[in-house]
């Protein structure tokens, strides 16, 4: 397991989950998330001059922040990087603290080609970025548009890329651990909203099912928890639910809160309140998850 040490006496983790606890209580009577979208689904959160998107705990955090301070702008980028794209940070406007992580340097002594033997070391850093709507002289690249049928064609292939099976006529959407399946209710049962398309509902149900299979038996081989209300069962919860919320952001899909959610919320901010790094440890398993997934789904159509 990689190890991580601070590079300052800030408490990084304790701050930035104040962040993201202020977003879940901010929206906690309608189980609005900070990754829950509106009218249009959260952008995954991008840096402006890289053109990469952030990752892990860093997602939620801008996401969480976004939500606070109601910015529209998916993009990001620290005030050096501003300068250099020609754009000016306005006087007055306040930076978002993320986490960057650097790999320190293996021990030395070792002969070359010799591998080290203990596993990397990550020192966290603390990084401040500003979103679009703070900055005057820049103008967003224009996005690709694609259609909805497009966007659902992509996500069934990716689905179906994975090789994850999948049942249909169920009551209940679940990963049925023990049989080593998706069971969902059939699509059609599924309904849309004012912000939402019926195959849009299902996608987004499915792929959060799809991220607890990535935790399954032969893969990633998460610890789900013994019964429902237990930690572990929670915290599995959590990170199926961050996982399907990057997904449905990278698809552009609409992922609204679940009912069958929402009990979860008092479980989470529980979780969190106890343990300060909780949610960096849920988001890095959503993005190992994620990234596990892509890559399945990448091998499949190669062969």
């Amino acid at each position: 397991m990689n190890e991580v040490v601070l590079s300052t006496r800030r408490d990084l983790y304790r701050e930035v989950t104040e962040k993201i606890v202020a977003a879940m209580e901010g929206g906690a009577g309608q189980f609005m998330m900070p990754w829950h979208g509106g009218i249009v689904p959260p952008l995954l959160p991008t840096n402006a001059a890289t053109g990469k998107p952030y990752r892990g705990v860093n997602v939620v955090t801008l996401w969480a922040e976004a939500t606070i301070k109601r910015y529209i702008s998916g993009h990001w980028a620290s005030y050096r990087q501003w300068q250099e794209l020609g754009a000016q940070v306005r006087k007055g406007q306040r930076g978002t603290l993320i986490v960057f992580y650097k790999k320190l340097d293996p021990e030395p002594g070792l002969l070359e080609g010799e591998e080290n033997a203990s596993p990397p070391r990550f020192v966290a850093r603390p990084w401040h970025v500003f979103n679009a709507e703070q900055v005057d002289g820049w103008q967003p690249p224009i996005p690709e548009i694609q259609s909805r049928v497009e966007i659902d064609e992509q996500v069934a292939a990716f689905v179906a890329a994975t090789g994850a099976e999948v049942r249909h006529g169920a009551h209940a959407a679940c990963f049925r651990r023990d049989l080593d399946r998706i069971d969902m209710p059939s699509p059609e049962l599924f309904i849309g909203t004012g912000t939402s398309s019926p195959t849009e509902a299902y996608h987004a149900v499915l792929l959060h099912e799809l991220v607890h299979y990535s935790g399954g038996p032969g893969r990633l081989e998460r610890e789900f928890g013994k019964r429902f209300g237990d930690r572990a069962y929670a915290f599995e919860e959590l990170i199926a639910e961050l996982g399907a919320a990057f997904l449905c952001s990278a698809f552009r899909i609409v992922n609204e809160p679940r009912p069958d959610h929402a009990k979860y919320l008092s479980s989470w901010l529980a979780i969190l309140d106890d343990d300060k790094k909780a949610v960096f440890t849920a988001a890095s398993k959503a993005q190992e998850a994620v990234e596990y997934l892509t890559a399945l789904a990448a091998s499949a159509r190669t062969h």
